[in-house]
């Protein structure tokens, strides 16, 4: 749902296709995946037939990890050839720096609450919502278990250029943390911090700003 607008906001020329995992908005019934392993092996099957022009890749904090992992198995799928033409990521440290081993996914009901009014993002008015939280719970518990318990496996580092994305008020991911995504690619990259805390990509012009002038950049290189 984050990305519901960004198709009028962006280039005309650039087809924005948003994921909608399972357990969220129209599959929220569907069960949600619990594993990176097994989402992204579900993503490459089901985008794979789609991508027979050229394609970007943005993800923010889970979703740059699961975009990463995305972009490396196309890789081994297409035998180096289904890649794409530039990797977008935002809120998320380089994966080979190892998060510390907490697990929070699986704490009692309240105490995991308190653990996303830490982290500030879900809205207070959801939050206050029993009901609308009974819904969430399962999501957001299974989105804390496939990032928590991913682990990173070293390949060599992905052609494709790097484009990085943080929150100046962010104190989760710290610059060095993001500037650490360079060892990723063998290509250029590029790092930019843009005001916002960690979940900046809900409010921050800027980074729509950005990413439009850089895709605009894309398509004169590929057409």
């Amino acid at each position: 749902m984050t990305y519901r607008t960004w198709s009028e906001r962006l280039p005309r020329e650039v087809e924005v296709c948003p994921l909608q995992l399972p357990g969220r908005g129209s599959r929220l019934h569907e069960a949600p995946f619990t594993s990176m392993t097994a989402l992204v092996e579900a993503m490459s099957q089901a985008i794979l037939p789609h991508l027979n022009k050229p394609f970007a890749l943005f993800g923010h904090s889970m979703g740059a990890a699961i975009g990463f992992e995305l972009a490396r198995r196309l890789r081994r799928e297409g035998g180096g050839r289904t890649q794409p033409v530039k990797l977008f990521v935002s809120g998320r440290r380089a994966p080979q720096i190892p998060y510390p081993p907490i697990l929070t996914y699986d704490l009692p009901e309240q105490d995991f609450l308190e653990e996303l009014r830490r982290l500030n993002g879900t809205p207070l008015e959801v939050l206050k919502n029993p009901e609308l939280m009974e819904l969430m719970l399962p999501t957001l518990r299974a989105d804390f278990s496939v990032i928590q318990t991913y682990t990173y496996t070293a390949e060599p580092p992905l052609d494709c250029p790097i484009s990085v994305y943080g929150g100046l008020q962010d104190y989760e991911v710290g610059i060095e943390q993001l500037e650490a995504w360079r060892e990723q690619t063998t290509a250029s990259f590029s790092l930019q911090m843009l005001p916002g805390d960690h979940f900046f990509v809900n409010t921050s012009p800027p980074l729509l700003h950005s990413l439009g002038k850089e895709l605009e950049t894309l398509l004169l290189t590929v057409v």
